[in-house]
């Protein structure tokens, strides 16, 4: 995989492949997303550090769709590289060469998402100056 390929495009990819299951069984996907939702809100930890640990297991795991999702979750919470950075240390410290190889993978889906959402936030900024002058 090339440049800027671990983010958006494993996301898509594992969406378009799951819409036909999910039709299949959509209790169970229901099940699913009320987990997610459960697990990442708000609570004692914050979005964003649920987001961070999210990432450092799919690294450990090794999967590259469960990257993806928390690459832009973690956006999304706006974590900085830094913290990216670091919980990716903390998963190739537990998780050793693998995760010298996922890790790299994580952190360019996260710089993925995070330049489109700057780049969206300037897309707005730029439009709100040519409409309220």
């Amino acid at each position: 995989m090339g440049h800027h390929e671990h983010g958006a495009t494993v996301r898509d990819e594992v969406r378009d492949l799951g819409r036909q299951l999910r039709r299949a069984i959509p209790a169970v996907y229901r099940g699913y997303a009320a987990l997610h939702d459960a697990a990442l809100r708000d609570g004692a930890l914050d979005g964003r550090t649920k987001e961070l640990i999210a990432l450092a297991i799919a690294v450990t795991r090794e999967c590259d769709g469960c990257i993806a999702a928390h690459a832009q979750g973690a956006s999304g919470q706006g974590a900085s590289e830094a913290q990216v950075a670091e919980a990716i240390g903390v998963a190739i410290l537990m998780n050793g060469g693998p995760a010298t190889v996922y890790g790299p993978r994580a952190f360019d889906a996260f710089r993925e998402f995070a330049a489109a959402a700057s780049d969206s936030g300037q897309d707005r900024a730029a439009a709100d100056l040519t409409t309220h002058p």
